[in-house]
């Protein structure tokens, strides 16, 4: 036989564990643990297992259990045990649990009295049981036997102490009947961690074990030291019963019988025993679940309204309709094309914070990276000049030319046109490649549907790929244009005149004092001459300056862009930054202070190129162009005549000219080229013809299925709905077919404080002897009783009208319901109360007078 209380209220739980499980979250009450605690062999093990309903801990005199148990009771449909130092080993046979339990005891502990305060964990799987823990703890003694040591009684108490402190712990205080309660250690120490005494029962047993003529009939109607929760008296199996397998349903009917015939118990019969003692513990339970609902509902009502607004477009779903696809459909389209034109032109919401796309990034190709690839047209001087002669002597032939010659000009200047093409191609790539990905991230939204997804992709990326080989024409045939016709009109053209009298020393620097760039750098040095430190660098055409900070008022160095260059430097180990270099060609010279090279680092391999272009602009190129023309220069080149060395120089400004004028209008062009028959013709056939190639590409049910993923989602969604609801209304259930009964109101239990081991000195309120039979009362209640509670309401004594003697926590409600609890005497007591002791009460109807337990030898 089981725990019926506590079988009852396993449905309940699973219920909300079921509905818990259901949306994938645990349900946690967080259900109390129950300790007992008492001396030795005053029964605590057997309250246990009538708790549980199982026979499987040691029993016998003297210590037995010696080592804490820390039973987990787990519900589970199969019924069997496993203990943590067994792992893996399953019992069925609760005879080989019990020997387990011993044989694991003596292991640590060995087998002459020994203690431990190393737990045993077993745990317990039942469908009779609730998921609970509880803890079997050794009796408290305060003489040491056998090989336990001297200090056995603080070792005990440290070790109850450790379980019994938790809020979340019940105490059940057990104190055998043939014991003095004044001296129950047990109640002590449950004084000591439960002030309130809001989660401490007494329980009392070996009632059949006290003297004839004696009984605890005061004590356990809560009269004499008095308790909140009252005490409940319990009949164990005996020694003999347990060694001759009596069963546990044959003890508990024996226990009924022995309260029902027992005259001074017959009247509270319905209160004591072990069932009533499960039912107030399975109350406890109740009254603990009720109250963690509270927390419960509100996790899940806010999580239900989180949903509601993502269910709302759900609720109504069917798949398969045929005007939710074209709605979607069109929905989709709309939204792609409206993504897509956001991301180009930029938009407010949204924001990518993260990195430059779209738009932002297409800007940057056409004003950074491309001037930059320009740029990167460096024209080698010593190169270009033999060009120059090349060409002049070759347009005179055998004659000596006396005047500079136009054939030689367009020639050079169409070859230098021609090298535009390459930047140019690579300006487009970048911007179709930022175009695709730009397709890629606004079809994200169409994930839902991934055929929908793929065609749409394919469908745009195909026209931009298209538009692609338009543009590149359209670009060639600007070179072309460039080329077919050299303008040397041109309001920006310097003319033959002004290039014969220009200072080619100042060509590169017609504006001294130009800004090109300003930013953050750090200057790399090594940490015996101060370290990396990050600067404000300012470049201009003719120098390179750093300062402390962008307010540019304390400058740190000016260093004069004359014969410096470029140069790649690897990353160190460790450097996370991207370095370039600076020197000066004249290897005599130091770039700054005793350095003959400065190193310049940047977060990006892009800043270092955008820097670089910047360099570029002002003049300062990278080293690999120097030395290859070092190796590359003939030497007829440096063997000019006075006259073709004007000429040459000549030809070089006016090619300077003509190919700035030229540089200029492809970056002015170039933009707009790709602008009109890219990006704009891109968003204009997403928002007037993507449609019908999606209706042209397929049938629309197959283009409109939902991808599995989608699918899923919207079910758990809606089944995570459904749950949370269910569980809600599962909670409003419980809440209304489960009773709270409320905290039985506080007793005077000051004699806990002032009781003291000795029978000596007993405290005042202990005075109060009860009558053996209390005194009727006469005439209806005139108010309501001090603790109401119908469930566990006694009837009254027969032939003695009046309202029933005790309330449900035992406490005297036999006097006037408007009086007071019983009062103190204000004379001190002579005799001390107690458990009655071996000699029976003088006469039947008089007061019952306690005699003191018989002091020890130990005291």
């Amino acid at each position: 036989m089981g725990n019926r209380g506590m079988e009852d209220l396993i449905p309940l739980i699973n219920k909300l564990q079921d509905a818990f499980s259901s949306i994938g979250q645990s349900c946690n009450l967080d259900l109390p643990q129950i300790a007992v605690v008492g001396g030795q062999s005053a029964g605590k093990s057997s309250v246990l297992e009538n708790f549980v309903g199982r026979d499987f801990l040691p029993r016998g005199s003297g210590i037995v259990t010696r080592r804490p148990l820390i039973l987990q009771l787990c519900f589970n449909k199969a019924e069997y045990a496993e203990f943590l130092h067994c792992k893996g080993k399953k019992f069925v046979d609760f005879e080989e649990v019990r020997a387990e339990i011993e044989a694991e005891t003596d292991r640590i502990t060995g087998s002459n009295k020994g203690i431990s305060p190393i737990p045993i964990n077993l745990r317990v799987y039942s469908p009779h049981v609730l998921n609970l823990t509880l803890i079997d703890l050794p009796g408290m003694t305060k003489v040491a036997v056998g090989d336990q040591p001297l200090d056995i009684e603080h070792q005990i108490r440290d070790m109850l102490l450790q379980f019994i402190t938790k809020e979340s712990c019940l105490i059940l205080a057990v104190t055998p009947a043939n014991q003095d309660l004044a001296n129950s250690d047990a109640l002590k120490i449950a004084k000591e961690v439960d002030p309130q005494g809001l989660r401490t029962i007494g329980v009392i047993t070996k009632l059949d074990l006290m003297d004839e003529g004696t009984d605890a009939k005061d004590i356990l109607e809560n009269k004499l030291l008095p308790l909140r929760r009252g005490y409940i008296g319990v009949v164990n199996r005996s020694q003999k019963d347990i060694d001759g397998k009596k069963d546990i349903r044959a003890a508990l009917a024996a226990e009924r019988k022995f309260f029902l015939s027992h005259p001074a118990y017959r009247h509270m019969a319905e209160r004591m025993g072990t069932p009533h003692l499960q039912k107030q513990l399975n109350q406890q339970l109740t009254n603990h679940i009720r109250d963690t609902l509270p927390g419960l509902r509100s996790k899940l009502q806010s999580q239900l309204l989180s949903l509601e607004k993502e269910v709302e477009e759900y609720k109504n779903f069917r798949p398969d309709d045929p005007t939710r696809k074209t709605k979607a459909l069109l929905q989709m389209v709309q939204q792609f094309g409206v993504d897509f034109e956001k991301r180009i032109e930029g938009s407010g919401d949204q924001v990518d914070t993260a990195e430059l796309s779209g738009g932002a990034k297409i800007n940057r190709i056409f004003h950074e990276r491309f001037p930059f690839e320009l740029v990167k047209i460096v024209f080698d001087e010593k190169e270009l000049r033999r060009e120059i002669s090349h060409a002049i002597k070759n347009v005179h032939g055998v004659r000596t030319g006396l005047f500079t010659p136009d054939l030689a000009f367009e020639a050079i200047v169409k070859k230098q046109i021609i090298k535009l093409k390459e930047p140019c191609i690579k300006c487009i790539d970048l911007v179709i490649q930022e175009l695709i990905n730009t397709v890629r991230q606004c079809t994200c939204k169409l994930g839902s549907y991934p055929r929908l997804r793929e065609e749409t992709e394919r469908i745009v990326t195909t026209y931009v790929r298209e538009r692609e080989g338009k543009t590149k024409d359209q670009v060639m045939l600007l070179i072309d244009i460039e080329l077919s016709y050299i303008n040397t009109n041109h309001e920006d053209f310097i003319g033959f005149a002004n290039a014969q009298q220009r200072n080619p020393q100042n060509k590169k620097r017609a504006i001294p004092n130009q800004v090109i760039r300003k930013g953050w750098l750090t200057l790399n040095i090594s940490i015996m001459k101060g370290g990396s430190k990050e600067y404000w660098f300012v470049l201009t055409a003719e120098s390179l300056s750093w300062y402390k900070d962008e307010e540019e008022k304390e400058k740190k160095y000016m260093l004069p862009l004359d014969n410096l260059k470029l140069r790649d430097v690897e990353k160190g180990f460790m450097s996370t930054k991207h370095i370039f270099g600076i020197f000066n060609t004249e290897s005599s010279r130091n770039v700054y202070k005793d350095l003959r090279q400065i190193e310049l680092a940047c977060d990006t391999q892009e800043d270092v190129d955008s820097w670089k272009a910047s360099f570029l602009r002002a003049g300062v190129y990278p080293e690999k162009d120097q030395v290859d023309t070092e190796d590359t220069a003939p030497s007829e080149t440096f063997s000019m005549d006075p006259q073709l060395e004007r000429q040459v120089e000549t030809i070089r400004n006016l090619v300077d000219s003509y190919i700035g004028i030229v540089n200029k209008s492809i970056r002015d062009l170039m933009p707009k080229t790709i602008m009109h028959l890219m990006i704009n013709s891109a968003k204009d056939f997403i928002h007037s013809e993507l449609l019908a190639y999606l209706y042209s590409s397929g049938d629309q049910n197959s283009l409109m299925e939902e991808s599995a993923d989608q699918a899923q989602r919207r079910d758990e969604l809606l089944r995570m709905y459904h749950a949370l609801k269910e569980a809600l209304h599962i909670i409003g259930d419980i809440t209304t077919t489960t009773v709270s009964v409320p905290v039985p109101p506080p007793v005077n239990d000051s004699w806990m404080q002032e009781a003291s081991p000795t029978p000596q000195r007993r405290p005042a309120a202990a005075a109060a002897t009860a009558p053996s039979r209390p005194p009727a009362v006469r005439g209806p209640t005139p108010g309501p009783p001090l603790n109401p509670s119908p469930a566990f309401g006694v009837p009254p004594i027969p032939s003695r009208p009046g309202p029933p003697p005790m309330n449900a926590f035992g406490s005297n409600s036999q006097q006037d319901p408007f009086s007071a609890p019983p009062l103190i005497p204000s004379r001190p007591a002579r005799i001390p109360p107690g458990v009655p002791s071996r000699r029976p009460p003088g006469a039947p109807h008089r007061p019952t007078i306690i005699r003191p337990a018989e002091p020890s030898l130990l005291d």
